[in-house]
């Protein structure tokens, strides 16, 4: 398959964030921030996200690596760099995006540079980064007969 620059990677849908798979993690991870697990305390905050717990960034960020993985498939991240504008809550549907913005074939695999990003249809641009993958059999070497 041919990539070039200004192509989209399909989009990768979650149709609800879970509060549950949320108390799950921070159960896993031993995090005891309230905001993961208690709608009350995030309530209490002054930031008017209402009674709805807050996605832990991992999550959030395992969005795109899916959107990556099920495009170029899995292993196919180098490097992956990524920033957290805004929060994801629990029952919103985020999608991940992203857009290759660089090709290079100059080595035996072809490295592809891509624009990330999970939004919100309401609340836009959740979680944005930079991802390196390679695709398998994009650029490989042919075997000698």
């Amino acid at each position: 398959m041919t990539v070039a620059v200004g192509d989209r990677i399909p989009e990768w849908v979650m149709p609800e964030v879970s509060a549950e798979r949320m108390r799950t993690m921070a159960a896993l991870l031993r995090d005891p921030n309230p905001l993961h697990w208690d709608r009350d305390a995030v309530a209490a905050l002054p930031l008017g996200l209402g009674r709805r717990t807050i996605n832990q960034g991992p999550l959030g960020l395992g969005y795109m690596v899916n959107m990556l993985h099920a495009w170029a498939g899995p292993g196919c991240i180098r490097k992956m760099v990524t920033r957290f504008p805004q929060v994801v809550l629990d029952g919103e549907t985020v999608i991940a995006r992203g857009e290759v913005t660089a090709v290079d074939n100059t080595g035996d695999l072809q490295l592809i540079e891509c624009s990330i990003w999970l939004e919100h249809a309401e609340r836009g641009i959740l979680l944005e980064g930079e991802a390196t993958v390679v695709r398998p059999g994009s650029h490989q070497p042919q075997a000698e007969p």
